[in-house]
Protein backbone atom coordinates (compact mmCIF):
# COMPACT_ATOMS: atom_id res chain seq x y z
CA UNK A 1 0.00 0.00 0.00
CA UNK A 2 1.22 3.26 -0.77
CA UNK A 3 2.06 5.92 1.91
CA UNK A 4 -1.00 8.70 2.18
CA UNK A 5 0.31 11.93 0.17
CA UNK A 6 1.08 14.55 2.49
CA UNK A 7 0.32 17.66 -0.21
CA UNK A 8 2.72 20.37 1.19
CA UNK A 9 2.04 24.34 -0.64
CA UNK A 10 3.02 26.03 1.90
CA UNK A 11 6.05 25.90 4.92
CA UNK A 12 3.28 27.40 7.44
CA UNK A 13 1.74 23.58 6.79
CA UNK A 14 4.37 22.27 8.15
CA UNK A 15 6.02 24.84 11.00
CA UNK A 16 2.87 24.75 12.37
CA UNK A 17 3.10 25.32 15.98
CA UNK A 18 -0.35 23.08 16.97
CA UNK A 19 0.43 20.43 14.59
CA UNK A 20 4.29 19.91 16.48
CA UNK A 21 2.70 19.45 19.79
CA UNK A 22 0.17 17.29 18.16
CA UNK A 23 3.00 15.13 17.33
CA UNK A 24 5.18 15.18 20.21
CA UNK A 25 2.46 14.54 22.53
CA UNK A 26 1.86 11.47 20.52
CA UNK A 27 5.15 10.30 21.05
CA UNK A 28 5.23 10.29 24.84
CA UNK A 29 3.86 7.13 27.08
CA UNK A 30 2.00 7.65 29.73
CA UNK A 31 4.45 5.39 31.85
CA UNK A 32 7.43 7.91 31.08
CA UNK A 33 5.93 10.63 32.84
CA UNK A 34 4.35 8.45 35.68
CA UNK A 35 0.84 8.43 34.51
CA UNK A 36 -1.18 5.12 34.54
CA UNK A 37 -1.50 3.55 31.14
CA UNK A 38 -4.94 2.30 29.73
CA UNK A 39 -5.83 -0.10 27.26
CA UNK A 40 -8.75 1.69 25.83
CA UNK A 41 -6.84 4.85 24.45
CA UNK A 42 -8.06 5.26 21.30
CA UNK A 43 -4.60 7.39 20.37
CA UNK A 44 -1.29 6.79 21.35
CA UNK A 45 0.57 8.98 23.69
CA UNK A 46 -0.76 11.31 26.34
CA UNK A 47 -4.22 12.47 26.33
CA UNK A 48 -4.53 17.05 26.12
CA UNK A 49 -6.01 16.76 29.39
CA UNK A 50 -2.71 14.79 30.87
CA UNK A 51 -0.63 17.27 29.04
CA UNK A 52 -2.19 20.23 30.42
CA UNK A 53 -1.95 18.67 33.80
CA UNK A 54 1.80 18.42 33.26
CA UNK A 55 2.71 21.55 32.33
CA UNK A 56 0.17 22.84 34.81
CA UNK A 57 -1.74 24.79 32.25
CA UNK A 58 -6.05 24.80 32.11
CA UNK A 59 -6.53 22.30 29.51
CA UNK A 60 -9.16 24.55 27.86
CA UNK A 61 -6.03 26.84 27.40
CA UNK A 62 -3.90 24.08 25.85
CA UNK A 63 -6.93 23.13 23.57
CA UNK A 64 -7.01 26.50 22.28
CA UNK A 65 -2.81 26.16 21.95
CA UNK A 66 -3.00 23.31 19.97
CA UNK A 67 -5.95 24.37 17.60
CA UNK A 68 -3.82 27.70 17.24
CA UNK A 69 -6.47 29.98 18.89
CA UNK A 70 -4.01 30.89 21.67
CA UNK A 71 -1.86 33.68 20.51
CA UNK A 72 1.58 34.64 21.47
CA UNK A 73 2.30 32.01 24.61
CA UNK A 74 4.58 33.61 27.12
CA UNK A 75 7.84 31.49 27.78
CA UNK A 76 7.59 30.14 30.85
CA UNK A 77 4.13 28.38 29.08
CA UNK A 78 5.95 27.38 26.41
CA UNK A 79 8.89 26.02 29.08
CA UNK A 80 6.50 23.77 31.14
CA UNK A 81 5.28 22.61 28.11
CA UNK A 82 8.65 21.63 26.57
CA UNK A 83 9.06 19.71 29.95
CA UNK A 84 5.65 17.92 30.01
CA UNK A 85 7.03 16.72 26.29
CA UNK A 86 10.36 15.71 27.07
CA UNK A 87 12.03 18.04 24.63
CA UNK A 88 15.71 18.50 24.44
CA UNK A 89 17.55 22.04 23.75
CA UNK A 90 17.38 22.06 20.06
CA UNK A 91 13.43 21.38 20.29
CA UNK A 92 12.60 23.45 22.92
CA UNK A 93 14.05 25.94 21.17
CA UNK A 94 12.21 24.97 17.41
CA UNK A 95 8.97 24.84 20.18
CA UNK A 96 9.44 28.80 20.65
CA UNK A 97 10.49 29.51 17.62
CA UNK A 98 7.11 28.25 16.21
CA UNK A 99 5.55 30.15 18.45
CA UNK A 100 7.20 33.50 17.30
CA UNK A 101 10.04 33.75 19.62
CA UNK A 102 14.03 33.30 19.22
CA UNK A 103 14.47 33.55 15.58
CA UNK A 104 18.18 33.64 15.36
CA UNK A 105 18.67 32.96 12.27
CA UNK A 106 17.80 35.09 9.33
CA UNK A 107 15.38 34.04 6.66
CA UNK A 108 17.08 35.05 3.52
CA UNK A 109 19.22 32.45 2.72
CA UNK A 110 21.66 32.32 -0.49
CA UNK A 111 22.79 29.74 -3.14
CA UNK A 112 25.85 32.78 -3.54
CA UNK A 113 28.94 30.98 -1.96
CA UNK A 114 31.78 33.81 -1.16
CA UNK A 115 34.75 33.30 -3.52
CA UNK A 116 36.46 33.05 0.44
CA UNK A 117 34.58 29.67 1.35
CA UNK A 118 35.69 28.14 -2.27
CA UNK A 119 39.46 28.45 -1.31
CA UNK A 120 38.81 27.26 1.58
CA UNK A 121 37.33 23.87 0.17
CA UNK A 122 40.25 23.97 -2.06
CA UNK A 123 42.21 23.94 1.29
CA UNK A 124 40.93 20.81 2.86
CA UNK A 125 43.32 18.47 0.61
CA UNK A 126 42.26 14.57 1.45
CA UNK A 127 39.34 14.71 2.93
CA UNK A 128 35.72 15.12 1.33
CA UNK A 129 34.19 18.94 2.39
CA UNK A 130 30.96 20.21 0.77
CA UNK A 131 29.13 22.95 1.24
CA UNK A 132 25.20 22.43 1.37
CA UNK A 133 22.39 25.20 1.50
CA UNK A 134 19.16 24.65 4.09
CA UNK A 135 17.78 22.89 1.91
CA UNK A 136 20.66 20.42 1.06
CA UNK A 137 21.86 21.04 -2.31
CA UNK A 138 25.13 21.00 -2.64
CA UNK A 139 26.92 24.15 -3.64
CA UNK A 140 30.23 23.23 -4.22
CA UNK A 141 32.38 20.02 -3.27
CA UNK A 142 35.80 19.17 -3.45
CA UNK A 143 37.32 16.28 -5.44
CA UNK A 144 37.36 13.89 -1.86
CA UNK A 145 33.77 14.23 -1.79
CA UNK A 146 33.53 13.28 -5.42
CA UNK A 147 36.10 10.54 -4.73
CA UNK A 148 33.87 8.98 -2.04
CA UNK A 149 29.96 9.14 -3.73
CA UNK A 150 31.87 8.56 -7.29
CA UNK A 151 30.36 4.86 -7.12
CA UNK A 152 26.96 6.13 -6.40
CA UNK A 153 26.77 7.91 -9.49
CA UNK A 154 25.95 11.04 -7.11
CA UNK A 155 26.60 14.04 -8.88
CA UNK A 156 27.73 15.86 -5.87
CA UNK A 157 27.74 19.00 -7.73
CA UNK A 158 25.89 22.24 -7.85
CA UNK A 159 22.62 21.78 -6.67
CA UNK A 160 22.66 17.82 -6.08
CA UNK A 161 20.25 17.34 -3.53
CA UNK A 162 22.08 15.26 -0.71
CA UNK A 163 18.39 14.43 0.49
CA UNK A 164 16.72 13.45 -2.30
CA UNK A 165 19.79 11.04 -2.90
CA UNK A 166 19.51 9.76 0.47
CA UNK A 167 16.01 8.37 0.03
CA UNK A 168 17.01 6.66 -3.31
CA UNK A 169 16.79 2.86 -3.00
CA UNK A 170 20.11 2.54 -4.29
CA UNK A 171 22.01 4.30 -1.77
CA UNK A 172 20.98 2.02 1.20
CA UNK A 173 23.72 -0.93 0.82
CA UNK A 174 26.42 2.74 0.54
CA UNK A 175 25.07 3.43 4.45
CA UNK A 176 25.21 0.66 6.79
CA UNK A 177 23.56 2.96 9.26
CA UNK A 178 20.79 4.36 6.59
CA UNK A 179 18.63 4.82 9.16
CA UNK A 180 20.52 6.95 11.05
CA UNK A 181 21.31 9.05 8.35
CA UNK A 182 18.04 9.14 7.57
CA UNK A 183 16.84 10.25 10.41
CA UNK A 184 19.23 12.54 11.01
CA UNK A 185 18.67 14.79 7.50
CA UNK A 186 15.03 14.44 8.22
CA UNK A 187 15.33 16.13 11.33
CA UNK A 188 17.64 19.01 10.27
CA UNK A 189 15.08 19.58 7.49
CA UNK A 190 12.18 19.86 10.20
CA UNK A 191 14.23 22.86 11.56
CA UNK A 192 14.74 24.46 8.80
CA UNK A 193 11.31 24.43 7.48
CA UNK A 194 10.73 27.16 10.60
CA UNK A 195 13.36 29.56 10.06
CA UNK A 196 12.39 29.31 6.42
CA UNK A 197 9.19 28.86 6.41
CA UNK A 198 8.70 31.16 3.32
CA UNK A 199 11.05 29.29 0.81
CA UNK A 200 8.43 27.38 -1.73
CA UNK A 201 11.52 25.11 -2.95
CA UNK A 202 11.56 24.30 0.82
CA UNK A 203 7.73 23.28 0.63
CA UNK A 204 8.40 21.36 -2.53
CA UNK A 205 11.53 19.40 -1.79
CA UNK A 206 9.39 18.00 1.72
CA UNK A 207 5.84 17.30 -0.29
CA UNK A 208 7.96 15.50 -2.64
CA UNK A 209 9.78 13.49 -0.08
CA UNK A 210 6.70 12.39 1.75
CA UNK A 211 4.67 11.28 -1.27
CA UNK A 212 7.30 9.40 -2.89
CA UNK A 213 8.84 7.44 0.30
CA UNK A 214 7.30 5.84 3.32
CA UNK A 215 10.63 5.91 5.26
CA UNK A 216 10.53 9.71 5.12
CA UNK A 217 6.78 10.34 5.98
CA UNK A 218 6.93 7.98 8.65
CA UNK A 219 10.59 9.92 10.16
CA UNK A 220 8.75 13.63 9.15
CA UNK A 221 5.44 12.17 11.67
CA UNK A 222 7.70 11.45 14.21
CA UNK A 223 8.73 15.83 14.83
CA UNK A 224 11.97 15.85 15.95
CA UNK A 225 14.40 18.26 15.63
CA UNK A 226 18.43 18.27 15.56
CA UNK A 227 20.59 21.48 14.60
CA UNK A 228 24.57 21.06 12.88
CA UNK A 229 25.88 17.82 14.46
CA UNK A 230 29.38 15.87 14.93
CA UNK A 231 29.50 11.96 14.58
CA UNK A 232 30.25 9.34 13.10
CA UNK A 233 29.08 8.28 9.32
CA UNK A 234 30.09 4.60 8.32
CA UNK A 235 29.98 3.51 4.60
CA UNK A 236 30.40 0.77 2.14
CA UNK A 237 32.34 1.51 0.04
CA UNK A 238 32.92 -1.22 -3.01
CA UNK A 239 36.72 0.23 -3.80
CA UNK A 240 38.06 0.67 -0.33
CA UNK A 241 35.92 -1.29 1.91
CA UNK A 242 34.12 -0.16 5.30
CA UNK A 243 34.58 3.12 6.10
CA UNK A 244 34.28 5.60 9.43
CA UNK A 245 34.86 8.61 9.24
CA UNK A 246 34.11 11.68 11.77
CA UNK A 247 31.41 13.88 10.71
CA UNK A 248 31.34 17.69 11.21
CA UNK A 249 28.81 20.62 10.16
CA UNK A 250 29.38 24.07 10.73
CA UNK A 251 26.91 27.13 9.80
CA UNK A 252 28.16 29.40 8.36
CA UNK A 253 27.81 32.49 10.22
CA UNK A 254 26.70 35.36 7.08
CA UNK A 255 23.14 34.67 7.44
CA UNK A 256 23.29 32.46 4.33
CA UNK A 257 21.53 29.52 5.79
CA UNK A 258 24.61 27.57 4.36
CA UNK A 259 26.36 24.51 6.00
CA UNK A 260 29.90 23.46 5.49
CA UNK A 261 30.24 19.72 6.20
CA UNK A 262 33.97 17.65 6.66
CA UNK A 263 34.38 14.08 7.12
CA UNK A 264 37.77 12.81 8.55
CA UNK A 265 40.04 10.54 9.66
CA UNK A 266 43.06 9.90 12.25
CA UNK A 267 46.08 10.02 10.54
CA UNK A 268 47.76 6.31 11.49
CA UNK A 269 44.31 4.30 10.88
CA UNK A 270 43.11 2.20 8.03
CA UNK A 271 40.23 4.74 7.37
CA UNK A 272 42.67 7.63 6.75
CA UNK A 273 44.76 5.07 4.42
CA UNK A 274 42.28 4.03 2.69
CA UNK A 275 40.76 7.94 1.89
CA UNK A 276 44.05 8.52 0.79
CA UNK A 277 43.53 5.78 -1.74
CA UNK A 278 40.43 7.05 -2.71
CA UNK A 279 41.57 10.97 -3.29
CA UNK A 280 44.89 8.66 -5.65
CA UNK A 281 42.44 7.37 -8.42
CA UNK A 282 44.90 4.07 -7.59
CA UNK A 283 43.27 0.66 -7.06
CA UNK A 284 43.12 -1.02 -3.67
Amino acid sequence: MEPEAVEIHRLEDVADLGKFLQARRARVHPAEVGLPGDSRRRVPGLRREELALLAGVSVDYYTRLEQGRAKRPSDQVLDAVARALRLDETTREHLHRLAGYTRLEPDHPSAEVRPELRTMLQAIDGFPALLQNHRMEVLVANEASRALYEPLGWPVSRRANLAKLLFDDDSRPFFPAWETCAAEAVAQLRKVAALFSEDKELAALIGELSVRHRSFSELWARAEVKDSYVGTMRFEHPIVGPLTLHKEQFRVADGSGQMLVTLTASPGTDDFDKLRLLGSGREV
